[in-house]
């Protein structure tokens, strides 16, 4: 289909690759019209309705018209003022300018105005000129097979010469001195002086070659959560009808796009990054030494065989040519001996469709080092549900006492090696970041320079506003954005990562303990996602304390914390009333933590929603859009007109789901999950019975959501003293979630694997029960589609902890920040929202695609408010049945299964 299908207002059809559904048409053209009128959207459509593949069809269709029309424009402009400048009318010049009261001469203003129009004319010819060569060169990549042939002879020789230069390095290795150490000291530094500084520290980042940089074209940048999901979505942009023609790069860390297998080997982020970094210093002080400096003898720094100009730019060139998802990044890296990760950053410019990690995109400072320029571009951010939550977690922050002590230790080790070689500035520098950690420890009830395991603290917690607490720490006097910029330009943290990796073992003590925590913590996980993200990590982030047993060694490894102590200086960079510190004493100071709280996520969005020509927010369910809309839009101050909402139904006959709400079980009991009651006995009891019943009538797998890990260790062991479990596994096989996060596939192929047996042996067993818990693994990104997922339990409804600290604080903010709607307050608003938002992920696992048939059973009372009703997604709630008694719900929910079954007969 050509653009010329376009109307004034859109598009009357779409490219698609098969007959869309009605519910896809409308999705194109609402965001066809959002995108082309710059707005704020808010999409909402349910799994199972192919929302990835509208989006691209949608998207990539308004942006071949957008390039189109300002071609046209152009061309239209380009004829203008080359038509101006040809009719040359010295009179009709002279006689507007007489009229204008102006002192110049005629000849002179004439001059002026013909000048503006040479301009313009050479300015639109040049532009016209490089978008030619442009489409010309991606035109050869992508026919041009030849060409590919010849490069890939040219580096299979490279790779020959690179081996035997190799083999040579080897044989030279003798050590000098202290002259070794040049790359660990910091660079002299001025910190006023920025023009000085810019030039000496970003040499390594920003010497790639000046043919390189080109100005960036109209693009979209699609981000997501998990790579997995931006896999995904990678592939249905192949089997698109824009697959072949459409530039696409996809962006990820070192960590997962590095092919080096020297740096791939250290594992860690930080490590990963520093050496890649290192190398590139190293590739770069080479190139001085040829240029006649003459080099002091000492072993041959290596560096890294990927990183070529040539290689990078013909790796770019077949990224732009042919669509390629991580994996295939890799192999064509391997191939082509040039590194990934370089070559989709030079790749951003021209790309028309960049697909990135939510991290990359909404995080300023990794946004700025992968070189994503938002000006004017059009940003889609897919899985958006929550998206506050995410923002939030990105630019929060948490040190422990034992890292606290860690860094100041390894840092006055450093400053002691080399303070000959440190130039006043840096010293006084140096001495700042440590009087700040010394002020931290003191706010822990810590000393530093004394073992933090032994030392003793009062436990409690306390919650501060940023200067309160700087003020506690006495550290209110120094002007943390200079030790900010400090950080930036030197780049201390990677020097001390590399000093400490150097010397461990040689005199310098890494200053490690292993501390276990002994609290189940949900945020643990902030702290590595920070973590990962200030080294342009991009892995979803970690919020279950059951994923802490792996990382917890890993924490201990990862040698130089000087890279939190960074994240958590500039966390306390924020206004003063946009966030809180949280001091969490735990017994001993290096169990005891400070945890900087991003209270109002909007200031961090409102820049990417001011740079942006419109930004797209979608998801399966966005569900309750309203508050979404204070907290994330209204809040960073955009225009209500500027914001554009469509949700749209399933695209599955509406006789295919059973959502049942269950007020009391079998015995009549009545279903009040609440905190008092869940933990009786008769509760208990009447949910096996539930479950058993359930059992009975449902072919296949059932799913059954418990509000919490604690509830479902209590309420199974419960039935396994009654015997009620026995009963249960009886009717289907028992599968649990399990405590590790490497288990999940595990358990979930052989979950699978059990219900396709039981439907083919027909004996006692009917399938398969998995005992989920909300908001856990399962409960997101994972699919339970046809046989798997023939029923949903959610026992209870899954309200957050509303003792904890940090929920207490961010609810006294919006209620002081947001206005009260409806009788209640924002606070208020949050605790329903955060648990309906988990009820709708979780039940939302089951109907995956159009011919999927699924019940949904709501076990609590408190399920049938029609406040709480209000909340579920549009096209479970048309359909939802309220019971007050068992009886009815089972006979609803035997016939339906009864129907499916005949039907399929």
């Amino acid at each position: 289909m050509k653009s010329g299908d376009s109307m004034e207002n859109g598009r009357t059809q779409f490219p698609f690759p098969y007959q869309p559904y009605n519910i896809q048409e409308q999705f194109m053209h609402h965001l066809y019209s959002a995108l082309d009128q710059g707005k704020v959207g808010i999409f909402e459509s349910p799994t199972g309705t192919g929302k990835s593949l509208s989006l691209i069809c949608g998207a990539l269709s308004w942006l071949t018209d957008h390039e189109e029309k300002r071609r046209q424009e152009a061309a239209a402009l380009l004829q203008e003022g080359e038509a101006a400048l040809s009719t040359c009318n010295p009179q009709s010049s002279s006689s507007s300018s007489g009229s204008c009261s102006s002192a110049e001469p005629d000849w002179i203003t004439d001059f002026v105005q013909k000048k503006a129009e040479r301009d313009l004319v050479s300015k639109l010819k040049e532009e016209e000129l490089k978008r030619k060569k442009r489409e010309e060169r991606l035109e050869m990549i992508r026919n041009n097979v030849q060409l590919k042939y010849a490069m890939k002879r040219k580096s299979c020789e490279d790779e020959e010469a690179f081996k035997l230069l190799q083999l040579s390095k080897e044989e030279q290795t003798e050590t000098q001195g202290d002259q070794e150490d040049e790359e660990l000291v910091v660079a002299e530094y001025e910190s006023d002086d920025e023009s000085k500084t810019r030039n000496r520290f970003c040499a390594a980042e920003d010497d790639t070659d000046d043919e390189l940089v080109e100005e960036h074209a109209a693009k979209i940048y699609y981000c997501s959560r998990t790579h997995s999901q931006l896999a995904q979505f990678v592939h249905e942009v192949q089997k698109s009808p824009f697959g072949k023609d459409i530039s696409v790069v996809t962006l990820g860390s070192r960590q997962n796009l590095c092919i080096n297998e020297e740096v791939r080997r250290l594992g860690s982020i930080q490590r990963i990054n520093d050496r890649c970094m290192e190398m590139q210093k190293n590739k770069h002080a080479n190139q001085n030494h040829e240029e006649g400096v003459k080099r002091k003898r000492g072993p041959a720094k290596s560096v890294c065989p990927y990183y070529k100009a040539s290689a990078l730019q013909q790796m770019r060139d077949d990224l732009l040519g042919t669509v390629h998802d991580i994996e295939q990044l890799l192999k064509l890296g391997r191939e082509l001996h040039s590194c990934p990760y370089y070559s989709t950053r030079l790749a951003i410019p021209p790309a028309q469709l960049v697909v990135l990690p939510y991290q990359m995109l909404l995080h300023e400072a990794t946004r700025k080092a992968a070189g994503v320029q938002l000006k004017g571009q059009v940003v889609i951010i897919d899985e958006a549900h929550n998206l506050s939550d995410t923002l939030s977690c990105i630019h929060s922050a948490e040190l422990t006492g034992a890292q606290l002590c860690r860094a100041h230790s390894q840092l006055t080790q450093y400053a002691e090696r080399y303070k000959s070689r440190l130039k006043a500035k840096n010293l006084m520098y140096i001495k700042q970041i440590l009087f700040v950690i010394e002020g931290l420890v003191r706010v822990l009830g810590g000393k530093v320079g004394q073992n933090p395991q032994s030392q003793t603290t009062q436990t409690g917690t306390e919650m501060l506003t940023i200067n309160n607490f700087l003020f506690k720490g006495q550290i209110d006097n120094i002007n943390l954005f200079k030790l900010q910029r400090y950080f930036e330009k030197s780049m201390v943290s990677r020097k001390l990562g590399g000093f400490v990796e150097k010397y461990a073992g040689a005199g310098v003590s890494l200053h490690t303990q292993t501390s276990s925590n002994k609290e189940n913590r949900r945020t643990e996980g902030l702290n590595r996602y920070l973590q990962t993200l200030q080294s342009n990590q991009s892995a979803a982030p970690v919020s279950s304390a059951d994923q802490q047993g792996s990382t917890e060694a890993e924490k201990v490894l990862s040698a130089s914390p000087m890279m939190q102590v960074e994240g958590f200086f500039m966390a306390l960079t924020n206004s003063n009333t946009d966030g809180r510190v949280v001091v969490h004493r735990q017994g001993t100071l290096s169990e005891s933590s400070v945890k900087f709280l991003l209270l109002n996520p909007a200031v961090h969005f409102a820049q990417v929603l001011k740079e942006c020509r419109a930004v797209i927010i979608a998801g399966g369910t966005m569900q309750p859009v309203s508050d979404f809309k204070q907290e994330l839009l209204f809040s960073a101050g955009v225009q209500e007109e500027r914001i554009t909402e469509f949700s749209c139904g399933h695209v599955i006959p509406p006789e295919n789901i059973l959502p049942l709400v269950l007020c009391s079980g079998p015995s009549g009991q009545e279903l009040d999950f609440t905190f008092q009651n869940r933990d009786t006995p008769r509760m208990m009891d009447e949910t096996g019975r539930i479950l058993s019943n359930i059992c009975n009538v449902v072919p296949g797998g059932v799913v059954c959501f418990f509000p919490s890990y604690e509830y479902s260790r209590r309420i199974i062991s419960h039935w396994e003293a009654s015997g009620a479990l026995t009963r249960l596994a009886n009717k289907k096989k028992i599968f649990q979630e399990p405590k590790k996060a490497n288990q999940v596939e595990q358990v979930l192929s052989e979950f699978s694997r059990c219900i396709q047996r039981c439907a083919a042996d027909g004996g006692g067993l009917t399938g398969a029960l998995l005992f989920s818990v909300v908001g856990g693994k399962m409960s997101e990104g994972i699919n339970f589609s046809d046989d798997l997922g023939r029923c949903v339990v959610m026992v209870g409804m899954p309200y957050p902890n509303i003792k904890s600290p940090e929920l207490q604080e961010k609810m006294s903010y919006l209620d002081k920040h947001l206005p009260h709607s409806g009788g209640r307050s924002p606070g208020q608003a949050l605790i329903e929202n955060l648990c309906m938002k988990a009820v709708n992920q979780s039940i939302g696992r089951a109907i995956r695609h159009r011919g999927d048939y699924s019940s949904m059973v709501l076990c609590d009372r408190r399920y049938s408010r029609p406040a709480t009703l209000a909340k579920l997604p549009k096209w479970i709630q048309d359909r939802t049945s309220t019971h007050s008694t068992f009886g009815p719900a089972f006979a609803a929910l035997r016939k339906f299964f009864l129907e499916k079954k005949q039907k399929q007969m």
